[in-house]
């Protein structure tokens, strides 16, 4: 009785890993950004997330934690983080009211992390799922960036 007791006290106290967006990047909530991107005729990043995503996590600690990244990102694109399992409403340029989770299921992101290049209209440019190294992220921005004709 005594090694059960000690196991389910030990899985209690074990931090949950929270997995939100990176620490030092400007991510928006994806209504406020598709405006911002709109506005300022740039390319969307999104990053769909959900509280809990281990691999989530491991993305942001080994990838979004390098300072090329960083600054790439934050340069050239207009960041979004969706929590998609989240009932946070938002309102999209359309004027169409939508959760977060709606989000996520609009643009396929049924396992966590995807991360999602779109147009400032939101139609996708390419697509990244799973657990991502910091090569991956620099080489989906030099395809982006080949396949919009943006030479930054």
């Amino acid at each position: 009785m005594r090694p059960v007791l000690l196991i389910l006290l030990s899985v209690l106290f074990i931090p949950a890993t929270w997995a939100d967006a990176p620490e030092g990047y400007p991510f928006q909530d994806f209504d406020q950004a598709m405006n911002q991107a709109r506005e300022q005729n740039k390319t969307l990043f999104v990053y769909f997330g959900r509280y809990g995503c281990g691999y989530c996590e491991k993305t942001n600690k080994e990838a979004f934690s390098d300072d090329r990244v960083r600054q790439i990102y934050t340069d050239n694109y207009v960041l979004a983080y969706v929590d998609s399992e989240s009932g946070k409403r938002l309102q999209l340029p359309s004027g169409e009211r939508i959760t977060e989770h709606e989000v996520g299921t609009r643009y396929d992101a049924f396992v966590t992390p995807v991360f999602t290049f779109m147009t400032p209209q939101g139609k996708p440019l390419k697509r990244l799922v799973g657990v991502q190294r910091i090569e991956d992220l620099l080489n989906a921005h030099e395809a982006i960036q080949a396949q919009t004709g943006d030479p930054s």
